[in-house]
C-alpha cells in the first residue's frame, strides 16, 4: 500500500472518512466545470467513484491517489492514474489526472502532487508512457502538463460529453523516434 511524501503532501489509498471531503469537491460546479460534461456529483456517486478507485489499485496496482496537507490533514483532492476508457482512440493507454477542492487551487499543490505520482507510475508499475486529457480552455491544467514536461499529441472530441479535447503524453523513452 503506498504512501507517497512530498514536502507539503501526503498521496496514499482512500480511507472510509474521505467520502465526506471529496463530496465538497465533487458537488463545486467550478471545480467540475472542465470534467466530462461538467455535472456535480452527489455523495452517493462520489462514494461509489472512490470504491472504483480503490478497485482499481486491487487490480492494476496503481490508481489515484488521494492528496492530503501534511500540515494540516486536510484532503486537497486527487492525483494518480486511470485509463481513459472514454476515449477509445487514445487506448490502450493510462492517463494520470487531478482534481483539487478551490481553496487548494493556484497553489502548486497539482502539480507537486502529479510530479510525485508520475514519478511512482515510472519507478514502481513500469509505465513508460502516461497520458493526459483537458478540456480545451481548462488553462490551468494545460499549464499543469505543460510543467509535467508532457506534450500536445492531438485535438478530438470526448464522444460522451461532446466536448472539445487535448490530448497530452510523456512520450515513451523506450521508443526509436
Amino acid at each position: 500500500m503506498p504512501v507517497l511524501e512530498t514536502p507539503r503532501l501526503r498521496l496514499r489509498r482512500w480511507s472510509d472518512g474521505d467520502w465526506a471531503e471529496m463530496t465538497a469537491i465533487n458537488s463545486d460546479p467550478d471545480v467540475m466545470r472542465w470534467i466530462g460534461s461538467g455535472l456535480t456529483l452527489t455523495e452517493e456517486q462520489t462514494k461509489k467513484a472512490i470504491a472504483r478507485w480503490e478497485d482499481a489499485w486491487e487490480q492494476r496496482g496503481y490508481g489515484l491517489f488521494a492528496v492530503e496537507v501534511k500540515e494540516t490533514g486536510r484532503l486537497a483532492g486527487f492525483t494518480g492514474f486511470a485509463v481513459p476508457a472514454f476515449l477509445p482512440e487514445v487506448m490502450p493507454a493510462v492517463e494520470i489526472g487531478w482534481r483539487l477542492g478551490r481553496p487548494f487551487w493556484g497553489s502548486g499543490i497539482a502539480t507537486e502532487a502529479a510530479a510525485e505520482a508520475l514519478r511512482f507510475g515510472r519507478e514502481a508499475c513500469g509505465l513508460t508512457e502516461v497520458l493526459s486529457i483537458v478540456q480545451i480552455g481548462n488553462g490551468a491544467s494545460e499549464r499543469i502538463m505543460q510543467k509535467l514536461g508532457m506534450q500536445l499529441e492531438r485535438e478530438t472530441v470526448d464522444p460522451n460529453s461532446g466536448r472539445p479535447v487535448k490530448v497530452y503524453t510523456t512520450g515513451n523513452p523506450d521508443s526509436q523516434e
